[in-house]
């Protein structure tokens, strides 16, 4: 199951408690299509997640993945790094390997980076 660091979790917080929805909603992240550098990610703050999302709750930060996503991070860090107008949301492996995985702006709009399954 994805991880999040603490850094990650306090910006998922933060995210979600400015947000529309602060009681229920959560960063969603959802499979999207394959691309030549892998599977694109997206991104999304939501008010609830879709029926068949997987629930990650991590010291009180809520992640919601779809099936496609749930897989292809099962393994994986999800960490944050938090930059004047944007967060970059950073996946890493056990052995502590970085891979950049998506800007995210503070007004909740989306970003879309290929990511392949490692």
């Amino acid at each position: 199951m994805l991880t999040l660091t603490p850094t990650a979790a306090e910006v998922v917080r933060t995210l979600v408690e400015q947000s529309t929805a602060p009681d229920s909603g959560g960063l969603r992240i959802a499979a999207g299509e394959e691309t030549g550098e892998g599977i694109a990610l997206e991104l999304s703050l939501v008010e609830e997640p879709e029926p068949a999302d997987e629930r990650v709750e991590q010291e009180g930060a809520t992640v919601f993945l779809d099936a496609g996503a749930a897989e292809l991070l099962d393994d994986k860090l999800l960490d944050a790094e938090v930059g004047e107008d944007h967060v970059m949301f950073t996946l890493r492996e056990d052995d502590g390997d970085a891979e950049p995985f998506a800007p995210f702006s503070p007004n909740g709009h989306a970003s879309r980076n290929g990511n392949g399954p490692h």
